[in-house]
């Protein structure tokens, strides 16, 4: 028997065809995210507009004067695949959900190297919905 899965495993098999449950309030919203069809399982990172550590700079890597620095690679920014659900008109629509989402705005592209293609403002207790842009 194996233990549950952790936030470093994938599970390529989560929220296909199923309904999700949000869990959101005080300081923590949700985004769904509608796609056209052709994103199947394509993963969408949800990448902060705010820096990291609250500055702005260039470098992966820098010293703040108290003896050691920090960097910023390695970095992994929360991604959800979009997948097909049911529509309560009974029609499936692609969708790609975040949960647990800190109060902030947010930057969105298609992994691994997408440009920005949607930028949010998630709010405190709510749900933020929003469309992808078509592909031209």
């Amino acid at each position: 028997m194996t233990g549950p899965l952790t936030n470093a495993e994938e599970n390529p098999h989560a929220g296909k065809g199923s309904s999700v449950l949000l869990d959101i309030g005080d300081g923590v919203g949700a985004i769904v995210i509608t796609t056209p069809a052709q994103l199947d399982d394509a993963e969408i990172e949800l990448r902060s507009t705010e820096p990291a550590h609250g500055h702005e700079h260039d470098e992966p890597s820098h010293g703040h004067g108290h003896g050691h620095g920090h960097g910023h690679g390695g970095r992994r920014y929360p991604h959800v695949a979009v997948v097909p659900r049911p529509s309560p008109e009974g029609h499936m629509i692609h969708s790609a959900v975040f949960f647990d989402v800190p109060e902030g705005r947010y930057h969105l592209a298609v992994l691994p190297d997408g440009p920005v293609q949607l930028t949010v403002e998630v709010r405190s207790g709510q749900v933020t919905e929003a469309t992808w842009p078509a592909e031209n």
